[in-house]
């Protein structure tokens, strides 16, 4: 038997599966965009924020710590979910296992270290910290 003629007999359940998605996805669409409300009003596109009726501009700044606290959640969220995968094989990853897992932690807190040290855990401005220490 080819080689080739098996491989691809193998892949037909996939083509199905994608079929199947792009099909659905399309007939969500197709039928959202027919079956829809259309209308226009004086506040359709205002923006709406439960119920409050937007003050100021939409465009502010935000401080830059909120991007990283949000950047350090994404990065130790990912990590958790490493060491939950770690902690449901831990039978079948044995002891070699247990030693890549805790150096794995290890270098995660050497990271939280570093970050701690460096201050990027520090909400606080300089001039607030040296009004506390006076």
């Amino acid at each position: 038997m080819d080689h080739q003629a098996v491989h691809s007999a193998d892949l037909w359940p996939l083509a199905v599966y994608v079929a199947a998605v792009l099909l659905l996805a399309v007939a969500m669409i197709g039928l959202s965009h027919i079956l829809g409300e259309r209308h226009t009003g004086r506040v359709t596109g205002e923006p709406y924020e439960s119920g409050i009726m937007p003050t100021g501009a939409a465009w502010i700044r935000f401080d830059v710590k909120y991007y990283l606290v949000a950047m350090f959640f994404v990065i130790f969220d990912l990590e958790s979910v490493f060491i939950f995968a770690w902690a449901v094989a831990v039978k079948e990853a044995g002891w070699g296992g247990y030693l890549a897992i805790v150096v794995f932690i290890g270098i995660l807190m050497a990271a939280l270290f570093y970050l701690w040290r460096m201050g990027a855990l520090d909400w606080g401005t300089l001039k607030q910290e040296r009004r506390t220490d006076t």
